[in-house]
């Protein structure tokens, strides 16, 4: 079906900038952008979507998550040794379908806030690629390549290496690319967890697979003083310089978090061509840190945005990370001129698809890219008053002050996804459905683990804080 998206405003963030256009129509066929126009009730199509109270944009690109963990929503923050005494006791226990009921949750409620391209990382990724693909919604998908043993590890304790684990886990990347790779709006990454999850040996055979499949690695990179202890006890360096002098810094890298980097080693992984992608609220909740985007980016880097998980972040929300990304730096550079609101747009836009080598197709509104498109509603308290001059506040309306309802428009390839507010095709009756009772068992399987670890949060609930 060919159709006409009547706008009244809209950005195609195309070029360096935005591309404001006021009163145009979006001509889409075939599933793409074939023309852009000005507003004209002569404009003729099969059908005519109203969007003349609504904000256009590209469909947001959430570069890096871990659905899976959602199951677990509220039950790692606050806490020191995020990964070992929040995460740990909860995730050792949890079932690949409860896993999956997560993913659900979270890519619904992605998908409600304006996401269109997922960039989901996880072990069991067959399954929540059909979803993405029963819903119509387009995949960046990274299965997790691991050789260290899951377990609690004490603080200062060496991860234990598994071989065969670290075989199986790479077959199971390997399997879901020869899958799904190109295939229903889905492209598959490699995926090593981290340098200090994996030996130097099998971090080179993923290197060498994702350049002989013309795809990329996505990996965790410095994020945080976990795995900077850990590769320094190792091999004697810190993480960037051990992933230099393998050879491992280029343009096929996904570098995500560099949490625990110093600027001059933040400037070494941008100038060496690999690209970023920056999770604030997570980092922000989890180690109380806030890493140098700004500095990746006036390296000439690309960095794009990424909710990472719910027991860390809480949400799967990217207008919230674009809030996070502006005001965290603000903050840490002391300058309300720093991160400014049109910038982290085009990180959860073009920069963002650009930074994922999928910017051919997606990421802006132009002639030929795929129709991936959303819409913010402006009668909104949120998204009001409306200013076009002397100056435009739509989009600091929508950084710092709208919550993700208001998107209530959306398409990917040209497929309606969300019209009004709601899914059409609506998962959630069935998934809240298959949820009852599946907190109270997690909850009871990790008990002792929680009891034991013995963290902040095993102590406020003892004293009624939680």
């Amino acid at each position: 079906m060919d159709r006409i998206l009547r706008c009244a405003h809209a950005y195609t963030l195309e070029d360096d900038g935005l591309g404001y256009l006021e009163k145009v129509d979006i001509f889409i066929d075939g599933g793409k952008i074939i023309k852009i126009i000005p507003s004209s009730q002569e404009n003729k199509a099969e059908e005519i979507i109203d969007l003349t109270h609504h904000l256009v944009l590209p469909g947001f690109i959430d570069a890096h998550m871990h659905t899976g963990m959602n199951i677990l929503r509220g039950l790692a923050q606050d806490t020191s040794h995020w990964m070992m005494h929040g995460l740990g006791p909860f995730a050792q226990v949890v079932s690949q379908e409860e896993e999956l009921l997560g993913s659900k949750l979270a890519i619904l409620e992605a998908a409600r806030a304006g996401t269109t391209s997922f960039g989901d990382y996880e072990t069991n990724m067959d399954e929540v690629c059909g979803f993405l693909k029963k819903m119509g919604l387009r995949g960046q998908i990274t299965a997790t390549v691991r050789e260290a043993l899951h377990r609690v590890y004490a603080p200062g304790e060496i991860y234990e290496f598994d071989q065969k684990m670290g075989e199986e886990s790479l077959q199971r990347n390997l399997a879901l690319f020869e899958k799904w790779n190109g295939k229903d709006k889905m492209r598959i990454f490699f995926g090593p967890q981290g340098a200090d999850f994996l030996s130097a040996e099998l971090l080179l055979r993923l290197q060498r697979l994702a350049k002989e499949k013309h795809t990329k690695i996505h990996m965790h990179v410095q994020q945080g003083d976990r795995e900077t202890y850990q590769i320094q006890k190792r091999y004697g360096k810190r993480p960037v310089a051990f992933l230099k002098e393998l050879g491992y810094l280029d343009k096929s890298l996904l570098a995500v978090h560099l949490t625990d980097c110093l600027d001059d080693e933040v400037k070494i992984v941008a100038q060496s061509g690999a690209n970023m992608i920056f999770c604030p609220a997570s980092i922000g909740i989890i180690d109380g840190l806030v890493p140098s985007a700004d500095v990746f980016q006036k390296e000439g880097g690309m960095v794009a945005l990424g909710s990472d998980q719910a027991p860390g972040n809480n949400s799967h929300n990217l207008i919230k990370e674009m809030y996070c990304a502006a005001l965290f730096t603000k903050i840490k550079r002391q300058d309300p001129e720093a991160m400014p609101a049109w910038k982290v747009l085009r990180m959860a836009t073009i920069e963002g698809a650009r930074a994922c080598g999928v910017d051919e197709s997606v990421g802006s509104l132009e002639v030929g890219k795929q129709a991936d498109i959303i819409a913010i509603d402006l009668r909104r308290p949120s998204m009001s008053p409306v200013f076009t001059h002397p100056m435009r506040n739509l989009v600091p309306n929508l950084v710092y002050s709208a919550r993700g309802d208001e998107v209530d428009f959306s398409m990917v390839g040209g497929d309606i996804i969300l019209r009004e507010g709601s899914f059409i095709k609506d998962e959630l009756e069935e998934l809240f459905e298959e949820l009852k009772g599946v907190p109270e068992s997690i909850g009871h399987r990790a008990e002792a683990g929680f009891n034991e670890v013995a963290g902040s949060n095993y102590r406020w609930m003892k004293e009624g804080l939680l």
